[in-house]
């Protein structure tokens, strides 16, 4: 069995097709989903999916890209994650690639979001772009290492890797590490240690090869197992076996079917 660790399934182009996304999970052997909170008004809905399906969990965070949203506090994370399907904090992190003037607001969120998670005791799901090494500092300076996460979606190199990884950190791969011009992700997927590795899809965004340009979907995180499994010259079954066993040790609230 698999698991795609960070989906998007409240997004129009999953959700309008939902009973079909779900079949074709059980078809790729992918037993379990995470949909990933974004913001809080869009919360209920991602909620509304892991209550009524029981292969899917939530997520419940503000992403550093939003801005026009409301903003959350401790107490209001805290709260919103005491419901048993939500497993995490998140999505949260920093993203200086739109934000270039790295605004004092998105690390005040971010240290928010940390704070929360170790008041609830649930793994932070983090976003980092163009922004590792404040990633890596507000991580410490918050003591996140208490609570632990997944780096998702990693796209940076080995050392940034390596030192999320001494705070207890996870990393996870998505359909990019496909991609031919990949090679700082295919590299970190084979040094990474085989049990602080999950995968993903960020579905509907990034589908791997051969599937890529394409909407996405949970069902394609088997495609992002296979060359992970190649890279590390694993067969499919030990990959996808490591994996799940990786996600319930993190995600210690999410109850194996």
């Amino acid at each position: 069995m698999l698991v795609d660790s960070h989906c998007h399934l409240d997004f129009p182009d999953l959700a309008n097709r939902l009973p079909d996304v779900l079949r074709h999970m059980q078809d790729n052997q992918v037993g379990l989903a995470v949909c990933i909170g974004v913001n809080l008004e869009d919360f209920p809905k991602v909620l509304a999916l892991a209550e009524h399906e029981p292969r899917l969990f939530a997520t419940v965070g503000v992403h550093p890209e939003y801005t026009d949203v409301e903003e959350p506090d401790e107490n209001r994370l805290v709260e919103l994650a005491s419901h048993p399907k939500v497993i995490a904090i998140g999505e949260t992190g920093l993203d200086y690639y739109w934000q270039k003037d790295q605004p004092e607001w998105q690390r005040d969120r971010f240290r928010t979001h940390i704070r929360a998670a170790k008041r609830c005791d649930k793994p932070l799901v983090v976003h980092t772009r163009d922004s590792a090494l404040d990633t890596l500092m507000l991580l410490k300076e918050e003591g996140a290492d208490a609570v632990g996460g997944v780096m998702h979606c990693f796209t940076e190199n080995w050392d940034m890797a390596r030192q999320a990884l001494d705070l207890g950190f996870y990393i996870s791969f998505s359909g990019i590490v496909t991609f031919k011009n990949a090679a700082i992700v295919k590299e970190v997927a084979q040094k990474c240690p085989l049990d602080r590795i999950l995968v993903e899809t960020d579905s509907p965004y990034l589908a791997p090869v051969p599937y890529r340009g394409k909407p996405n979907e949970p069902a394609y995180v088997r495609y992002v197992a296979e060359e992970i499994a190649r890279l590390r010259g694993l067969s499919f079954e030990e990959l996808a076996a490591a994996t799940t066993n990786n996600f319930f040790r993190l995600f210690k609230h999410a109850c194996r079917p």
